[in-house]
Order: C-alpha cells, then structure tokens, then sequence
C-alpha cells in the first residue's frame, strides 16, 4: 500500500472534495480498537457495573459504563501518562488506534496539514474532582502544580497532537456537550473537502467524573440498572466514559494509497434553539435532521438506519422520535440507541455512534438497543430489540442532541454506492 497522503487540489479548484473514514480508535465499555467494538456491537453486549471511578457512598444506585482494565501507559508511546487526565489520555491513544487503523505511520504524518478536533463535556472534570477532595482535606498545599497543569479542557487535542509527534496541526476543542463529537466531525469534513487540511482526526473523549453523575442524580434522571432506551419501563440513562477518533481524508487520498475505507461522511447539519437547558424542542431537531440530509444531497426515503441520541429519558426519546417522524414520516428507518449499551458518554457519544455506523456499514449488520421490553407507543420505531441484524446498509444518519438545544446530525454513506442506485427507494 502506499501511504503517501495526498495534499491540496491545485489552485483554482473549487469542487469540494469527497470525505471519507479511513480509520477508527475507540475505547468504550463494550470494547476497545475496532474489533473488539465490533464484536460487542455484534453481540449486544452491555457496558454496565458498579462504578469504581470515585466513592459512590450515599447514592441509592451507581451504575455505570467505565472503561474497563483501561492502561494508558500499554496504549501510549510519546506522552507520559501522569502529565495528562483521563480524558486526555483517552483522546491521545485513540487517535492512535486511528492512525493506525488507517495504515499510517508517524512518518507518514509528516509535513500533511493535519485538523484536530476533539468535543468534549467534562473535559478533565474527573482530575477537578479529585483536586476540589484533595484542597477540601489538605489546604491549599496538597493540589501539586502537576495535578494543576492536567486540568484545561484543550489538553484533550494537545495530548493527541504529541503523541502522533504532530508539531503544527490546528486543534480545536469543541464544549457543546452530548453533541460534541457531531460538531467536531462537522469540523473536519469541511477542512477535508474544502482543502484547508489533508487529514482530520476528529471526534469526541470524557471520563467518568462525580460532578455530572451527581448532577443527572440530582435531576433523578439515573436509571437504577440500566439504560432501556424507548421502552415504556425505561428509568433514566446510564453515565460512561470512552473516547472515538475518526481519521478523515479525500476520497482521492484514500484510493490513491489503497487505504480501507469504512464511509464517506455526505453532510451534517447543526443548530442551537437554545429553548430550554436540559429540554430537547422538537421542531428544532427536526430542522437540524433535514439540514444534515440536504448538505448531504441525501433524501429521507434514501435513509436505512438512524443511530439516536437516545438517553432512555421520556423528554429525550419521545421528542427525538417524533423530530424524526418529522422529517421521515410515519414510517421512519431502523432508529437504534447504542446508549442501551455504552451508557451516556457525554462528549464521546455521537463519536461513538459514528464510528458504530461506520463498522455497521462496513459489516452490513445493524446493531440492537438492548435492554428492550415494550417499546412505548410515543415512540414507535423499530428499535432492533436485543439483537444486531443483518441489513444491506447504505446510507445512515447519526443524532447528538445537547443541552441548551445544541443538536448536531451527520450523514455517512457506503462510498461505492452509486447515485442512481438510491432512486430504488429504502431497503428496510
């Protein structure tokens, strides 16, 4: 394979490139790399335990989705681990796997324009918590300067940048919460097919922290068990932790070096109401859903799957399935929500829900929303309860809905699929 990246169409170009995903890094509660993923995708498998991250005394239920056996030093070569938190540690080592899946080596990184774009929640939330203990027990005197310096938010796309040895990349940290890792994907799709980058690496990292569990306990929105997204005995959402990189570049590029391609990213669409803090308005959504399919050139009918943000809450799914049933009528494609087994991951979740729709595409299966009983009549969608599928999947949107009414959606497609092929109509 030759992995020679190709550069920026010469000047005078105006024909926005085609984008496509040629690597994948994820560490989740179901798995970590992409075959792992898979397998539990695959699987249906659950991400959830009692969680260990911090004291869960005085909460009556502490479940959650963390990373399991998680060592940064086995997954990291360049940085030292101690010098950046969780988060961070998360994004810099799945954007090796990224690099790595899609067939590069440092040396070939080198002198490519590169965009870092990493969405977030928490950022190093986790390390705040465990510096507001220390400070409460010790005084000023027991926070270190080192413990210090892993707090801001930006060292989550440092941290990436460093240990790929990437010394002049634009980085950019993305807080717009649970819909982050759309936004960021939006991000590097532009700088690809517009020509202000030769490679992306984008997506979205958070680590469990005390201050948002606490939080969504607060506003009795955690489920005692598990996440039943849908579902009329649904409880509340699970918190989780994990992070997913996605490697961009020109479809050029990609054939060019014989690369794998796991999709091309068509569009996105984003928008902020800013209706309500925690309140999802559906109309909103629905408008964000039809801006991603037409940056995408992408009709509803053209849709076989849609990855949800689906949290599990009532205000969340029912105002989401009726935002879709908007856009796609009374008869709206597979609508999935990975959270019934990842858990909620904050920043990382609609990374993660693109990287699933990515290996969904590519190994032509859908994954299930596990947990499931009885969906709610609200809701009414195909939900695929409790087992992946096999489906001749085409196109297929993913969902990241945040609070403050910052909604973000992307359109990613088999890239071999031809036009005219769409005209058939959906294949559900």
């Amino acid at each position: 394979m030759n992995n020679t990246l190709l550069t920026r169409p010469p000047s005078g170009t105006r024909q926005p490139r085609r984008v496509v995903v040629t690597g994948l890094g994820v560490l989740s509660g179901i798995g970590t790399g992409t075959a792992d993923f898979t397998a539990g995708l695959r699987a249906g498998r659950s991400g959830v335990r009692p969680i260990t991250a911090f004291d869960t005394t005085g909460f009556a239920h502490a479940n959650g989705c963390q990373v399991p056996d998680f060592d940064p030093a086995r997954l990291l070569r360049r940085i030292d681990p101690d010098a950046y938190g969780r988060a961070s540690q998360f994004s810099a080592a799945a954007a090796r796997m990224a690099v790595e899946d899609a067939g590069l080596t440092e040396d070939d990184l080198r002198g490519v324009r590169c965009q870092i774009s990493v969405g977030t929640t928490d950022g190093e939330s986790y390390d705040l918590d465990r510096i507001t203990e220390a400070h409460l027990h010790g005084g000023p005197a027991a926070v270190t300067g080192q413990a210090a310096r892993r707090i801001p938010a930006a060292r989550l796309g440092i941290a990436a940048a460093r240990e790929l040895g990437l010394t002049d990349a634009e980085i950019l940290t993305i807080g717009t919460a649970c819909s982050a890792g759309n936004y960021s994907l939006g991000n590097g799709l532009d700088a690809i097919r517009h020509g202000d980058a030769d490679i992306a690496l984008c997506g979205g990292a958070d680590a469990f922290c005390r201050k948002t569990f606490a939080a969504f306990y607060r506003l009795g929105t955690i489920a005692p068990d598990c996440c039943r997204p849908f579902d009329t005995h649904r409880q509340g959402i699970l918190t989780g932790e994990g992070a997913g990189i996605l490697l961009l570049e020109s479809l050029e590029s990609a054939q060019a070096r014989g690369a794998r391609i796991y999709a091309e990213v068509l569009g996105y669409g984003l928008n902020c109401d800013a209706h309500h803090p925690v309140a999802p308005q559906e109309d909103s959504v629905a408008r964000c859903l039809q801006l991603a399919l037409d940056d995408a050139g992408v009709k509803a009918e053209e849709v076989d799957l849609i990855s949800a943000h689906g949290t599990g809450t009532k205000a969340n799914d029912v105002t989401e399935c009726r935002a879709v049933r908007q856009v796609y009528g009374e008869r709206p494609p597979r609508t999935i929500s990975l959270k019934s087994m990842l858990g909620h991951t904050m920043g990382a979740a609609s990374a993660l829900g693109a990287i699933a729709c990515c290996l969904a595409l590519t190994h032509r299966f859908v994954p299930p929303t596990i947990n499931h009983r009885t969906t709610d009549p609200e809701c009414a969608v195909d939900c695929v309860p409790n087992q992946a599928v096999d489906a001749d999947l085409r196109i297929v949107q993913n969902n990241g809905l945040a609070f403050g009414g910052n909604n973000a959606a992307v359109v990613l497609g088999r890239y071999d699929t031809p036009r005219d092929l769409l005209s058939e109509g959906p294949r559900r």
